[in-house]
């Protein structure tokens, strides 16, 4: 340990707490932490007084509602004022809604396009932009979205997170700025 540098230890209940100097690193819990018997560790920065920095980059933090398959079913919000159920879907390039969304929020066909769908066939759908859609605090203006009329819930694809690394855990997905 080099000199200058402090250790404190408390006592709580019982259980030793050994608060570090330390460098912040990935993954690296701070300088108050405990580490539970099953090996959590679990971050005492409250405790030891130690106020939390604002995170770099941004992260957004989503619920999961539930799974089709493994696949997580998420809200995603459009125009501030309606929230739907979305796949997030990892594998689709594009933003893909029902025609029930696209009628309740009163969209007017503005293009086509063809695509290749999951069982390799080409498929022409209409297309049209919402001003806004939204998944916590990320948000894409102006985006373009694509129309299936067949479909029973619609896709969040690579056109939304586009711009942020995703982490899917077991109750939330975690959408990293860029």
């Amino acid at each position: 340990m080099k000199a200058g540098k402090k250790i404190s230890i408390a006592a709580i209940s019982g259980m030793i707490f050994l608060t570090l100097p330390s460098v912040a690193k990935a993954n690296d819990p701070g300088s108050c932490f405990m580490v539970t018997s099953s090996g959590k560790t679990v971050s005492l920065g409250r405790l030891c007084g130690i106020t939390p920095q604002p995170s770099t980059p941004k992260v957004f933090r989503v619920p999961i509602k539930r799974r089709l398959g493994k696949t997580p079913i998420i809200d995603v919000n459009f125009n501030g004022n309606q929230a739907f159920e979305m796949v997030l879907d990892t594998g689709a390039s594009v933003i893909l809604i029902t025609q029930e969304v696209a009628t309740a929020l009163k969209l007017q066909p503005s293009g086509k396009m063809k695509a290749s769908i999951a069982d390799g066939s080409m498929v022409e759908f209409k297309t049209s932009n919402v001003p806004t859609i939204a998944v916590g605090g990320a948000v894409l203006n102006n985006a373009k979205v694509v129309i299936a009329p067949k479909a029973k819930i619609g896709l969040l694809g690579h056109d939304f997170f586009e711009k942020y690394d995703i982490k899917i855990l077991e109750k939330q997905v975690e959408f990293y700025l860029r």
